[in-house]
């Protein structure tokens, strides 16, 4: 496709602004490279390790199953962002304007909305494991204050906190060259401090290790299914921690150069990144239940316990930057655009990642004392659950219904004979379809009598989206015929 064919001739300043349009090929500069470091960011991240150690202790499954289970999660995370990524690594689009094609001009709005708010949600819930890493640096270099506390929260995180959200403003406003390469240093870097921690636990834990990975974390959980659907719970859990980056995968490739690249990113950076890190998360683990006693599924309190200032001092720092990297990229882009989508001519991708980081704070600063109370694997299992369904419709629409071919002007238009305007810029189609499928993969979660299915709810609403979007669909006809590339 040439550049020329991005170009919007008809500017409607409702739905265009410079951050929505296409980029042009030639302004591309993301490789293989920066994908695989938004992965490796994502799994690396605290609350990433955090939620893989605690699968290891919650479903009394053997620690090698775990780990396959894990790994068979990054594979299948890795054919669905394939298949989200190729529509804007062709076109240069993000994720708010690609779902126009299907929910409609307006309607687009809608799905939108929702991964902002997950997106602010995970901002503020990043934010505040990558406080912990600094807490520990200051409490490490100046000591831990007087031990009170204001929401579950003592002085020196609170401080620590505040820092953090602050330097995530910074990073973020200085554009997204500056917030790549912070990412290309930061991934490989955490990956030596994660690797120096799992050879200081093997070595303290010694004989003991290697029969506490095949013992000790078996029975101890409290699934009360068979191995086989603990197993298929801890991959439904893994993917819906991914979901939300999986649905607005665009976000990302629009800045790739080739499909090419897209793709050995991903599978570098799901399949064979997650076989490593979950690999070093399952010795650790192991590590800790041995030397300590204690399950400890926070690396932070992982460092504190190994008693190791030097360590200490480079972990507090890694952690931060890896935590800080992946919230930047898959909790601060997406939502920035999907703000900027609702009012292109009023709020620009700045100003919506500004409004993005106000309401964060919040969240971060009740994650302890009140969000973190409903438990990890369902806080990760019911957001993962609401936007579900516009991944089945979002590939289905793109490959079957529109047959890989979009018009990029009328993705930019409100005239009502427009192709994605539909009835008053809503398919209504598409919204029915979104919300039966929302309506039973959230009940997954929600609902006692379910209970079996928690776990599946985001592949059960992928996959409901997508059928019930096909079948409501399959007679519909254009209203403009799409430009051919």
């Amino acid at each position: 496709m040439k550049d020329s064919d991005l170009d919007i001739q008809s500017i409607d300043p409702t739905l265009y602004n410079a951050d929505l349009a296409p980029i042009p090929h030639s302004k591309r500069t993301w490789g293989w490279f920066e994908i695989f470091n938004v992965w490796s960011n994502d799994i690396q991240s605290l609350f990433g390790y955090t939620l893989a150690a605690s699968l290891f202790l919650s479903y009394g499954l053997n620690g090698w199953a775990v780990m396959a289970a894990i790994i068979l999660a990054g594979v299948i995370v890795m054919y669905l962002v394939n298949l989200t990524g190729k529509p804007s690594v062709k076109y240069g689009i993000p994720f708010p304007v690609m779902i126009r094609a299907s929910m409609g001009v307006r309607g687009a709005n809608l799905p939108a909305m929702l991964r902002a708010i997950i997106g602010i949600f995970w901002y503020g819930v990043q934010t505040y494991f990558a406080s912990t890493a600094v807490a520990l640096l200051i409490t490490a270099l100046f000591g831990a204050g007087d031990g009170s506390t204001f929401l579950g929260l003592s002085g020196v995180a609170w401080v620590s906190f505040v820092i953090v959200w602050l330097f995530q403003i910074a990073i973020f406003w200085q554009g997204i060259d500056r917030i790549k390469h912070f990412l290309n240093w930061a991934g490989p870097l955490v990956y030596l401090v994660m690797v120096a921690l799992m050879i200081i636990v093997w070595v303290q834990a010694g004989s003991e290790l290697l029969p506490a990975i095949g013992t000790i974390f078996s029975g101890d959980g409290s699934h009360s299914g068979s191995a086989i659907a603990a197993f298929l719970a801890i991959v439904g859990t893994m993917v819906a921690y991914f979901a939300a980056v999986v649905i607005n995968f665009g976000d990302f490739t629009r800045f790739v150069r080739s499909e090419r690249e897209m793709k050995l990113g991903n599978l570098l950076g799901l399949p064979l990144n997650v076989a490593f890190f979950s690999f070093i998360a399952l010795i650790i683990t192991a590590g800790t239940l041995v030397l300590f006693g204690d399950a400890l599924t926070n690396p932070a309190d992982i460092v504190e316990r190994v008693d190791s200032l030097p360590l200490t001092i480079v972990a507090a720092l890694t952690f931060f930057a890896a935590t800080v990297g992946i919230n930047l990229v898959a909790n601060f882009i997406p939502p920035a655009y999907d703000l900027a989508n609702l009012f292109p001519s009023r709020i620009s991708f700045k100003m919506g990642g500004l409004i993005t980081a106000i309401i964060a704070f919040f969240v971060g600063a009740l994650w302890v004392s009140v969000i973190s109370q409903i438990g990890v694997p369902g806080f990760v299992n019911a957001l993962g659950a609401i936007v579900a369904p516009f991944y089945g419709i979002i590939v289905v629409d793109y490959y079957l219904v529109k047959r890989q071919h979009l018009d990029m002007e009328q993705l930019f238009s409100s005239d009502p004979a427009g192709a994605y305007y539909y009835v008053k810029g809503w398919n209504s189609k598409a919204l029915a379809a979104f919300g039966m499928a929302a309506l039973f993969s959230i009940s997954t979660v929600l609902i006692p009598a379910l209970s079996d299915l928690n776990g599946y709810g985001w592949l059960i609403g992928a996959g409901l989206g997508g059928l019930f979007y096909h079948f409501l669909m399959r007679n519909h006809q254009m209203a403009v015929a799409p430009t051919q590339p």
